[in-house]
């Protein structure tokens, strides 16, 4: 593996982009300080040019190179948290090329917690050439479908279309990192992620965790629909689903439950998910490309506990189903009827 994070540094340098695993979720890398080689991650994903990106950076002390104006509650986030699934929004340095910011006055930065990520961007920050030591990377998938945990994941999504995947099994996490805004005063929440509420509190005292704000920056993983299978996905109560599957038995659905059905349903797929909230969040996306690749009319989601511990995983079904219920009357009808009402559900 360390040969080839060798060869990746170079093939950074020479503008080509480098899919690697973090903690959360593979990244696709460029370069970032050069505006030539991020572009190209917009190219390959098909990513709107105002949407910015996370820049990885092989430790703490990297947060000058891109950031200023620096709060003092940035230094104790990066010391409790990084390495981690953590990303912190702070003011950009004039330098940083707008292609990166999506063209704001902001910038987010990230440690990630993975050895090959650290051995890259390690190796990458002290290639002996002049540089800034940071690699900007989103997700590895086209834009606003699922994110990928696996190198397969995105070979899948990307075919050869990128220079080189490090692979580094399968990722921890599974979802993508906490973002907290500290660019306008009081720290705020703009995506929830892996670290709890209360890891946040210890450090950040009262915070908001909301991202209403039409001042809020623009972040990563924030539009309403993202993270989409390509089959149609709906949430719903776990009773509804039932019912959903007894008035429609002629569809071939794909179940994602917490609940045991109470008699087997031959003609669907159940899968059943873990317990709690880590375990969950960790086999999600690999769980939809899974039931992606089955070909179902439709995939039904159970709904989530409505409990803090939950917040991320809710936040990414949610957006996976375009947050969006059936409506009851849609339980009843014929099949053809809820074809067209399922596919409402969520993006295709």
């Amino acid at each position: 593996m360390w040969h080839l994070i060798d060869e990746a540094v170079g093939r950074l340098w020479n503008n080509e982009l480098v899919a690697f695993p973090t903690e959360t979720v593979y990244g696709l890398g460029a370069h970032a300080a050069k505006p030539e080689a991020v572009a190209k991650i917009f190219s390959i994903k098909g990513r709107p040019a105002h949407h910015p990106l996370i820049v990885h950076i092989p430790g703490a002390e990297w947060m000058t190179q891109w950031a200023t104006d620096i709060p003092p509650i940035a230094w104790d986030l990066a010391t409790a948290f990084w390495p981690g699934p953590m990303t912190l929004i702070l003011k950009k340095q004039p330098w940083v090329p707008g292609v990166v910011t999506g063209g704001q006055d902001t910038i987010g930065l990230r440690v990630p917690n993975h050895p090959v990520a650290l051995g890259l961007l390690k190796a990458f920050a002290s290639s002996g050439r002049p540089g800034r030591g940071g690699i900007a990377a989103p997700s590895a998938n086209r834009f606003g479908r699922i994110s990928p945990t696996t190198a397969a994941d995105v070979l899948e999504e990307l075919g050869h279309r990128i220079s080189l995947i490090l692979d580094g099994g399968s990722c921890a996490i599974g979802i993508e990192s906490t973002i907290i805004d500290l660019s306008r005063g009081a720290p705020v929440i703009l995506r929830p992620g892996a670290l709890a509420a209360e890891q946040l509190t210890k450090v950040l005292g009262e915070f908001s965790a909301s991202n209403a704000s039409a001042q809020a920056p623009r972040v990563p993983g924030a539009l309403v629909s993202h993270y989409a299978p390509h089959t149609p996905a709906c949430l719903m109560p776990f009773e509804e689903i039932l019912a959903y599957l007894d008035a429609h038995a002629r569809q071939h659905c794909c179940i994602l439950a917490r609940t045991l059905p109470p008699v087997t349903r031959p003609a669907h797929i159940w899968h059943m998910m873990e317990a709690g909230p880590g375990a969950y969040a960790r086999d999600l996306y690999g769980v939809l490309r899974h039931m992606d690749r089955r070909f179902p009319d439709l995939i039904l989601i159970e709904q989530l506990p409505d409990t803090p511990e939950w917040a991320a995983v809710r936040d990414r079904v949610g957006r996976a189903t375009a947050g969006r219920i059936p409506a009851a009357t849609a339980i009843g009808g014929s099949d053809a009827g809820v074809v067209s009402a399922a596919v409402s559900c969520s993006r295709s």
